[in-house]
């Protein structure tokens, strides 16, 4: 009865967490994605702006829940392309605007299935991969 007891306790956070998981994968599904036309870029000068190549970046002590980026939100890149700090900033010329966020992944490469007419992308690889997550990023001129 003991050791039914202790299984059963440690199922319920489980399948909490997995049920957690699924019903996030679910509402990213449920956004409909509406591909834009192709076009074709100019000669592109080198810049410290994300880039279409993924981006990592470790998880900082300073950050906290006001850091944190919905679609929607615009942002400007403070560090490297191999060391993206991203910012929120208001929506304007030279500016990225979230068009998805993808959590649990640290695939890079979702971007281009679903927001096909993202450019850029940004990577956030924590070490607990649950907390893991992919912006999909448009650059607005």
């Amino acid at each position: 009865m003991i050791i039914a007891l202790v299984v059963v306790l440690l199922l319920c956070p489980c399948l909490g967490l997995a049920g957690w998981g699924i019903y996030r994968a679910a509402d990213v599904a449920d956004d409909p994605v509406v591909p834009a036309p192709s076009v074709s870029a100019g000669p592109v000068e080198p810049s410290d702006e994300p880039t279409a190549a993924p981006t990592t970046a470790e998880p900082s002590p300073s950050e906290d829940d006001d850091d944190e980026f919905a679609k929607g939100d615009c942002v400007v890149n403070d560090g490297t392309d191999d060391d993206a700090e991203l910012r929120k900033v208001p929506c304007g010329p030279n500016t990225y605007k979230i068009l998805l966020r993808i959590p649990a992944t640290a695939d890079g490469d979702r971007c281009e299935t679903l927001a096909p007419e993202s450019t850029a992308n940004y990577v956030h690889d924590n070490s607990v991969d649950f907390l893991d997550y992919v912006l999909c990023l448009k650059k607005l001129k």
